[in-house]
Order: structure tokens, then C-alpha cells, then sequence
């Protein structure tokens, strides 16, 4: 007959940090749209700022008014004290 063995893992907790050193990017895409979303996007972005521009322009352009914005940025997991 087989040996069965058995594993507990210890657990522990997990915090995340932002990376001070890393540029946080933004995004929009246009969704406005009844049938179909726009779909115009802006790019890649490193301030707020620059992406309100762009949607402040593209709004101009086209009378478009709704957008999905995208934040990226850079994590470090940093785990806790066992349990």
C-alpha cells in the first residue's frame, strides 16, 4: 500500500507596495457609442493631466462622452510575518 502524505502550508500575509521608481501609466478608450463603443484610445499616458487633453480633445472632435480609464503601475509584494 501507498504512503499518503499530507502538507499544511504556513500562511502569511502579502502587502503590495507601489514602486516610487516606476512612472504610473494611463489610458482611455472612447466607449461612447449605442450599437458599438468609439474605440478610439489614447495611449499610453504619465499624468492625469495629459489623458483629461486628450479626452478634452477627442470630446471636442467628435461630441464623444464617455470613456473606460486604465492605471498601471508597478507593484512590489512584500510578504508578512508567518502565521
Amino acid at each position: 500500500m501507498g504512503t499518503t502524505t499530507r502538507y499544511r502550508f504556513r500562511e502569511y500575509t502579502v502587502t503590495t507596495v507601489v514602486d516610487p521608481m516606476a512612472l504610473p501609466t494611463f489610458e482611455a478608450v472612447c466607449v461612447t457609442g449605442e450599437q458599438q463603443d468609439c474605440g478610439a484610445a489614447s495611449g499610453r499616458t504619465h499624468t492625469p493631466e495629459e489623458l483629461t487633453r486628450w479626452i478634452a480633445a477627442h470630446c471636442a472632435q467628435t461630441g464623444h462622452a464617455t470613456y473606460e480609464r486604465t492605471t498601471r503601475a508597478t507593484l512590489h509584494a512584500e510578504p508578512g510575518e508567518w502565521k
